[in-house]
């Protein structure tokens, strides 16, 4: 696969964790207030929070997403086919670090907030002897 066939692979799982990230922030509470037992999954509850926390992590030590550093280095700011450079136009702002770097602290606090107000499910019990 040719480096630039591979940004566009990284791109595109990049599009999908950020989409996962914030799709959660809204699925957990309006689930919770609907009803939807699927935002109560442990699983899929401590994948979030992983998930986020490495955004924060990246955040507080002022250093970009590896999957954007990745994705740069095997593309480079030319040559990017059109779409691709209409999706980075929309995911990657032109702010300061330290901006991202605040912006994601707060929404990996509202994460950890999400897992006290909308608390998962337990882990299934073995079942009785």
């Amino acid at each position: 696969m040719n480096p630039a066939a591979l940004g566009e692979v990284i791109l595109s799982v990049h599009l999908v964790v950020i989409a996962f990230n914030v799709l959660g922030l809204i699925a957990i509470p309006l689930g919770a207030a609907r009803g939807w037992r699927w935002v109560r999954i442990r699983w899929w509850r401590l994948l979030h929070i992983a998930s986020w926390a490495v955004v924060a992590l990246q955040a507080m030590l002022g250093r970009a997403c590896f999957l954007t550093l990745w994705q740069d280095q095997l593309t480079g700011a030319s040559g990017e086919p059109l779409i691709m450079r209409w999706v980075n136009g929309l995911i990657y702002w032109p702010l300061p670090i330290w901006v991202f770097g605040a912006m994601y602290l707060v929404l990996f606090a509202l994460v950890i907030a999400l897992w006290w107000l909308v608390p998962a499910n337990p882990r299934p019990s073995s079942a009785p002897r």
